[in-house]
This record gives C-alpha cells, structure tokens and sequence, in this order.
C-alpha cells in the first residue's frame, strides 16, 4: 500500500464548523460558501476550489453584523 492519498496537494476545506446558513445571502456564516458549494466540496476539481476561496473575501465583507448578544443589550439595539 503506497502512501499517495496522503501525498496529494489537495486544497483544503475553509470549513471553520460555525455551519449556520443566512436566508438573506445564502451563505454559510462561517465559511461563506453555499450550501451547494459545501456538498460539492469534495468531488470539486482543484480550479473550482481555489475560483471559490477567491469568492470567499468579498462575500464575508457582504455579511450583516448580529444585534443580538450582550453588546446589543448594553446599546440598546
């Protein structure tokens, strides 16, 4: 058995298990990929992941600050 799998340069998942999708956007609110881009993951070519990391930066900049929480109690919000 050769140790080839584990070779591989394979583009990892930027995954931060904070899986929580906003209606709004359709993002994941900790990655920022959608749902089809999540299931498709692991059978994407290499191309496809890093034109998706590329998108990554610009959709976290879109996402809406919570107003919940304990900042959010102490402004009043």
């Amino acid at each position: 058995m050769t140790d080839d799998l584990w070779k591989r340069a394979e583009i990892e998942s930027p995954c931060v298990r904070i899986c929580v999708i906003d209606p709004a956007t359709g993002f994941c609110l900790g990655c920022f990929r959608t749902l089809d881009e999540i299931a498709g993951w692991s059978t994407m070519p290499a191309d496809a992941r890093q034109a998706v990391l590329a998108e990554l930066p610009a959709r976290g900049a879109l996402r809406r600050h919570r107003r919940g929480g304990r900042a959010a109690r102490r402004r009043g919000d």
